[in-house]
């Protein structure tokens, strides 16, 4: 018998849009011989799925739908949600209370990866790779710029420790500019971080459980890979990237290393910076819900391996069946 599953999409973040495109690639991917696939779509507290241009609630209690008088309960639930509530642990909290299973790391990783600042500081102690300096401001009791500029220097990053997509992201070159950017990402979340500017190459690499995907380099031409970069054609993804060996082994190595410290589940991608002056590793930071769409990351580096998004996708699914 083909099991129910739901694909649940959209979310309360500037990504909502990312997060539809993402669904899509993933709902024509799964194998329709063995699952009846419910595209829920989140956002502002409403959880809807249309069918036959006919709106339908989500019964909130079970996660359930009724549909013309019949119940329906899902076997497992495909969570493709980037930013809040879908990357943050919310949502895994909610099913973890109603019994449901579901695509993705935990509440618990999804909750201390999604927030930058207390990950740096978790993946600084695992001494796989090196970490920027970085400095946490918070809304209530924010650092001085003295201070800020004194420890960290610039130019620097300043950035919402919990934000996708590099929304309200920015590099700064003067205390002015930093008084800027710490208001705007302050609009975004409660904790800023600030961090240290690293010079260097771009890299990122997927891992999938005991699989880790190929390395891609990301160069841009703006000053950093923003949201005009990732989504409107502003960069190139060279995947495989074009790196010596020795380089590409210790991104996957790095990769993989940091996504098993940390207890992750499903595909997740780990962002680095290469410094080639000091030949160091630096983290970035983590996504455990990557973007899906046909042009994404994790997509090109499943392809370049020899396989097909639709294989990742099965393969998520079915270990959590």
């Amino acid at each position: 018998m083909k099991k129910n599953i739901a694909i649940i999409a959209g979310g309360d973040s500037g990504e909502f849009e990312i997060s539809i495109l993402s669904a899509n690639n993933v709902m024509t991917a799964l194998d329709k011989k063995k699952y009846n696939l419910y595209l829920i779509i989140t956002h502002k507290g409403k959880w809807n799925c249309t069918i036959n241009n006919k709106s339908y609630e989500i019964d909130k209690t079970d996660f359930s739908l009724s549909i013309e008088n019949k119940k329906i309960k899902f076997a497992a639930v495909f969570i493709i949600i980037h930013g809040t509530p879908g990357e943050n642990g919310l949502l895994q909290g909610y099913f973890d209370m109603i019994g449901i299973k579901y695509t993705g790391c935990s509440a618990l990783v999804s909750a201390l990866t999604f927030d930058k600042a207390f990950c740096n500081e978790v993946v600084r102690n695992f001494n796989v790779v090196s970490v920027a300096k970085n400095i946490a401001s918070l809304r209530h009791n924010p650092v001085d710029l003295q201070t800020i500029i004194k420890e960290i220097g610039l130019p620097l990053f300043v950035k919402p420790s919990q934000g996708g997509s590099s929304l309200a992201t920015f590099k700064v070159n003067s205390e002015k500019e930093l008084a800027y950017a710490i208001n705007k990402a302050f609009e975004v979340d409660n904790k800023v971080l600030i961090e240290q500017f690293i010079k260097g190459r771009e890299l990122t690499c997927g891992v999938f459980n005991d699989i880790t995907l190929p390395v891609t380099e990301i160069v841009t031409d703006r000053e950093f890979f923003d949201y005009e970069a990732k989504y409107n054609g502003m960069s190139k993804e060279i995947t495989p990237a074009k790196i010596p060996d020795t380089l590409k082994q210790k991104v996957q190595i790095a990769a993989k290393e940091i996504y098993l410290q940390l207890g992750c589940n499903g595909v997740c991608r780990i962002d680095f910076i290469y410094n080639e002056e000091t030949d160091k590793l630096f983290f970035l930071e983590i996504n455990t819900v990557p973007g899906q769409s046909p042009q994404s990351i994790i997509p090109q580096q499943v392809r370049a391996m020899g396989k097909t998004p639709s294989w990742l996708y099965n393969e998520i699914l079915q270990e959590v069946l």
